[in-house]
């Protein structure tokens, strides 16, 4: 009786571990679950339209979807090229635009993507980005700090406290990550890209010619 009452207990104990563990990994992903759901993102950033920027989310007939890193010396000769249709574009209303910033290059490319993001939760998204391009330095070579990206808004008419606390905390970093990870699900791998209705547009003739960038947006 003893050795079965033995016996049982260590069962009973091997069965009490296991709830226990089961438990604990249960908080543990529930834990990481919410810590994703509570990630910090833009007031105009949309998570079914892969973490981008939004513009116009009521226009239903036609979404242009732009990829772009701040760092891509080639995606500023695309703003060189088709930035001032875009923005207007924008203001016309004629498209819903997404702005999807990705981070290829490195953390420098981090740095801006938070960067535009405080200033997207400003309504001036646009303001800041065309500024960096304007102002784009050699890859990963200390161009953009928190300090010089500070600097760089206040240049482009984006100067509040809370911007500058929004760069210097990184509020947006983990934003920064979801858009990344969201780029890799839609089979992204270059910057610029530049998608009409889920469709790409031809790279080779339409992305760098305005005239036929307009066409190939509007039909």
């Amino acid at each position: 009786m003893v050795q079965k009452s033995g016996g049982d207990k260590v069962t009973r104990y091997l069965v009490i571990g296991m709830i226990v563990f089961v438990v604990l990994v249960g908080t543990v992903f529930s834990v990481m679950s919410n810590k994703s759901k509570s990630a910090a993102i833009p007031s105009s950033v949309s998570k079914a339209d892969g973490y981008g920027i939004v513009y116009n989310g009521e226009v239903k007939n036609k979404t242009v979807d732009i990829w772009e890193d701040l760092q891509c010396p080639i995606c500023a000769h695309f703003e060189s090229v088709n930035g001032a249709y875009l923005t207007n574009l924008v203001n016309s209303k004629k498209a819903k635009v997404v702005f999807h910033i990705l981070s290829f290059i490195g953390p420098e490319s981090v740095l801006a993507a938070n960067a535009v993001a405080c200033a997207a939760d400003e309504g001036k998204y646009l303001q800041l980005q065309g500024y960096l391009y304007a102002h784009q330095g050699k890859e990963n070579t200390g161009t953009w700090t928190n300090a010089s990206l500070i600097e760089s808004a206040s240049a482009a008419g984006v100067a509040s406290d809370k911007f500058t606390s929004c760069i210097n905390k990184g509020t947006f970093l983990d934003w920064v990550t979801n858009s990344a990870d969201a780029g890799s699900a839609a089979n992204v791998s270059s910057t610029p890209t530049v998608k009409v209705n889920g469709k790409e547009i031809d790279r080779n003739t339409e992305y760098m010619d305005a005239a036929a960038f307009k066409k190939a947006i509007e039909g």
